[in-house]
């Protein structure tokens, strides 16, 4: 009707589509109807008809648009496997990549003039700094120094400090990492992981691995079923193959903690693995008393404080309640505007963490306040 009207000036025919100057100039397209008689209606009306021939789309870039999806997944898969088995140079998708901190000798400021409170603990391991510091001394006589230490003891009570103190008196590199960081979803990269640390302390040797909460990954083999079981096994296994497989005088030690030793595999406490264990108990009344004066180091203190009559009133804590001790008395210290911590702040301090804090609102009776 456009066109018998004369609205239409021309229309260009690609395929089925139609694409229509109308007089007016504004274009616009439409799909072609089908009828074979349709373009000799449009001349008749004085229409102007061009034809051009449907492009033929490329041969490449069909089969890239028909594979692309399929190549893509396919390439993806090899990126994760190669990540998986440790291959990867680093980065969020480096599953197999050890993620143990280094801390360099030259960082390390942690001695045992920092550790207090557990003398027997301290002596058991001195002479592993004797023996990163002067290995001849112990391999002329033929003597062998424990590839692993064992250290056993409720938390807070100084453990990853005194692992840190041994490295930082012997001026060696030391690894930090926890045992859980070793447990993945992906089979494989648990193993992998320590693969990885192994390889780069022994680049970075005499050094110190120390690893955290091992039971994580150190639990009884065979004590359950399913794939997360499995992956830890497989974990364990090559720990297992680390730890016995370098010779005795590479000089890489292994230092680990945890307060579940019950529940660790045999074949890691076997002698040759960690044939050391060193018990880090909670401290006595003289030990609590040094742990006391550390930390007083970093804070002003009134003369009025007697570390002594602290550590009789804090039977049972260990040496991180000590240190949330002293933290907590200065925060009331400075909340009272005071240039230093009391025996005041420090009584207030400790009721709070025995009882948690004061509760002013709470409306009691006579008879409960008794």
């Amino acid at each position: 009707d456009d066109a018998k009207a004369g609205k239409i000036k021309r229309v260009d025919v690609q395929g089925r589509t139609l694409q229509i100057t109308p007089v007016d100039g504004n274009k616009y397209s439409i799909i072609s109807p089908g009828d074979i008689w349709m373009v000799g209606d449009l001349m008749k009306y004085g229409v102007q008809v061009t034809g051009k021939t449907e492009e033929e789309p490329n041969l490449l870039v069909s089969a890239l648009y028909y594979l692309g999806p399929t190549l893509l997944i396919i390439g993806f898969w090899f990126f994760m496997m190669r990540q998986m088995q440790g291959g990867g140079k680093g980065g969020a998708f480096s599953f197999g990549k050890s993620k143990a901190r280094l801390i360099d000798e030259n960082s390390n400021s942690v001695t045992f003039a920092d550790v207090a409170g557990c003398d027997e603990a301290k002596e058991e391991v001195f002479e592993i700094v004797d023996f990163l510091k002067d290995p001849q001394k112990f391999q002329k006589l033929g003597g062998r120094i424990p590839h692993g230490v064992l250290l056993v003891g409720p938390p807070g009570t100084g453990k990853t400090l005194l692992a840190r103190a041994i490295a930082g008196e012997a001026k060696v590199p030391f690894f930090s990492i926890s045992g859980s960081d070793f447990v993945e979803m992906f089979v494989g990269v648990g193993a992998a992981r320590v693969r990885d640390m192994f390889e780069n302390a022994k680049k970075h040797a005499p050094c110190i691995i120390f690893i955290d909460e091992i039971d994580a990954v150190g639990r009884h083999r065979g004590a359950g079923m399913g794939g997360g079981n499995d992956e830890r096994e497989q974990t364990l296994n090559q720990m297992l193959v680390e730890m016995d497989g370098f010779e005795t005088n590479s000089g890489v030690i292994v230092i680990a903690a945890t307060n579940r030793s019950d529940v660790l595999d045999r074949a890691l406490l076997r002698p040759g693995r960690f044939d050391r264990q060193v018990h880090v108990g909670l401290p006595d009344i003289r030990g609590r008393e040094q742990i006391l004066r550390v930390h007083m180091r970093k804070v002003p203190i009134n003369s009025d404080v007697d570390p002594a009559v602290l550590a009789r009133g804090t039977p049972g804590f260990s040496g991180a309640d000590l240190a949330n001790l002293v933290n907590e008395a200065a925060l009331f210290a400075a909340r009272r505007s005071k240039r230093a911590v009391d025996m005041q702040d420090f009584e207030d301090a400790k009721d709070k963490i025995y009882m948690g804090p004061e509760r002013k609102s709470a409306v009691m009776r006579e008879e409960e306040r008794r």
